[in-house]
């Protein structure tokens, strides 16, 4: 029998032997900077500026996260990203019994005002823009950065930076939500409204595939549901009465970059252009309304703690295709990743990744530099068609909540899963060191870990917080805050006055559990 010379994405769509102008369909004439943005947001891309390079981080103690940062800036990072631990990201204090082994192992413990000044001392909030990835919690971590913002003295009319702020993806994919979907999608529609009005740079939500991905998901069905989960925050808004036209503008999105450098590119190409017709057809005239922007972060499920240098090679193509696709900015995984928090050489080379292809290998040069490939027009057409799919069907369903809610996101996501991992344990799918090219040596890396003394420190520093505070102040901040989220008052603006009082985290998100109760 001939060998089978069939070959398939991740996706199941299958790649022709060649390519030549009968694949491509669609009118390629497009411009860069023009509607539906499949070749990207800007007229001129990178020749204006390149894309803001952030790295992710956030461990241990504010202290100890900021003294990164600084390292960073100094090594040439023009944007931060914050990285928060588990207890914050679900709305509890460093003190609380919950927290217990989590305070600041997977980011950096945030219990109050006095932490977010710790976390960025030294650091202008006006001068720099910083990604934040939070959710549930994310009304309050906003919070915390504008009274910080306003204490430093800054124009909050010139914040930029993000909140991530995508609740429905952590129902779908991840997990840390605190309250069921309908209050948690007013809290991001009272943020959206808030901030249009008092922070118009700020992007008030973040919509992630990364998540959907990093569970599983196929490059098709990760801008599928996500872009899916995005028209939800769109109707949500506009059911408040919110303005399309401008919040439309201050929406982003969060992407993950893979292995399959052309998959990637076509992946980014074709979201862009289904975003930017969704918006149209839900009624945004302005061309910025329908710009689909995005940070890209190289994907973390495909690091691998066997041979670990191999994954410099993996985020270097993982930046190539965020690169080659168009992203806005762009974090890349450090090669240790899979084996612990990445050391501050690991973060150093993944920075240089970026720096190196920025500068130096010539892809920044030109705007969408695989336009008119047969092969990535064909591809680009070919994801767009299978994600639109999924999007009819779960319109058909209600929408991505009622999806969620009857679990065929979870399922389709738990499905490709299930398929990539067998197809690696039967030798289909090969991955270099794990499953073919191994080596019997076992290199030693440098291990960097958190002490479990942290909470201790961290506990103590709210019992003498709270001794500072005053008392009737709290209270009064809490049970207004309580009294906006039972009626139809945003409740951003309790929120902030809260912090500025020293209220901690996790009694803001407690008050809260009080009227809207928890999701289990």
């Amino acid at each position: 029998m001939p060998e089978d010379k069939a070959r398939f994405t991740d996706s199941g769509i299958e790649i022709k032997e060649l390519y030549t102008e009968k694949d491509v369909s669609s009118n390629i004439s497009e411009q860069p900077g023009s509607f539906p943005f499949t070749r990207g947001v800007q007229a001129d891309m990178y020749r204006g500026k390149p894309w803001t390079m952030r790295q992710y981080a956030g461990f241990s103690t504010a202290e100890e996260s900021n003294r990164r940062y600084h390292y960073l800036l100094s090594q040439g990072v023009t944007g931060l990203s914050v990285a928060f631990d588990l207890p914050t990201q679900i709305g509890y204090d460093s003190d609380h019994a919950l927290a217990e082994g989590e305070v600041g192992k997977v980011g950096v413990a945030i219990d109050n005002l006095e932490d977010m000044e710790r976390l960025f001392d030294g650091i202008g909030l006006e001068k720099i823009s910083t990604s934040m990835t939070i959710n549930a919690t994310g009304f309050i971590l906003l919070a915390l950065y504008v009274a910080l913002a306003k204490k430093q003295g800054a124009d909050l009319k010139k914040l930029t930076g993000t909140i991530q702020n995508d609740i429905l993806k952590e129902y779908a994919a991840r997990g840390t939500y605190i309250y069921p979907p309908k209050p948690s999608m007013r809290i991001i529609t009272d943020i959206f409204e808030w901030c249009s009005k008092e922070v118009p740079k700020w992007n008030t939500i973040s919509i992630s595939g990364y998540h959907i991905r990093e569970a599983g998901s196929t490059a098709v069905q990760e801008i599928a549901f996500t872009l899916s989960n995005g028209k939800a925050y769109v109707k949500s808004a506009l059911e408040k009465g919110l303005d399309i036209n401008v919040f439309g503008k201050r929406l982003s999105f969060f992407f993950n970059s893979h292995n399959n450098l052309f998959e990637e590119v076509a992946k980014f190409r074709a979201a862009r252009r289904m975003w930017a017709r969704m918006m149209k057809e839900l009624g945004a005239t302005d061309p910025k309304a329908m710009m689909l922007r995005f940070h890209t972060q190289t994907g973390g499920s495909t690091l691998t703690a066997q041979q670990p240098l191999n994954n410099i090679a993996r985020v270097t193509v993982q930046t190539l295709a965020a690169v080659l696709g168009g992203t806005q900015s762009l974090h890349t995984n450090g090669y240790d990743e899979a084996l612990n928090l990445p050391t501050e050489e690991a973060a150093g080379i993944a920075l240089r990744t970026q720096q190196i292809i920025a500068f130096e290998s010539g892809v920044a040069d030109t705007v969408d530099p695989l336009a008119g490939s047969y092969f990535i027009e064909a591809l680009t057409n070919e994801v767009e068609e299978k994600a639109q799919e999924l999007i009819s069907a779960i319109d058909a369903m209600g929408g991505s909540v009622a999806a969620i809610e009857q679990g065929f996101i979870q399922n389709e996501i738990a499905h490709s899963a299930y398929e990539y991992q067998r197809q690696i344990e039967n030798g289909k799918k090969i991955i270099v060191g794990v499953n073919k090219f191994q080596t019997d040596k076992s290199g030693q890396m440098p291990a960097f870990r958190i002490d479990d003394s942290i909470r201790t420190f961290q506990s103590e520093r709210i019992e003498k917080l709270k001794k500072n505070r005053s008392s009737e102040n709290i209270q009064r901040c809490l049970q207004q805050l309580q009294e906006a989220a039972a009626t139809n008052k945003n409740i951003m603006p309790f929120v902030i006055d809260a912090v500025e009082q020293y209220c901690t985290l996790g009694e803001i998100a407690d008050t809260l559990r009080k009227v809207f109760g928890e999701y289990k």
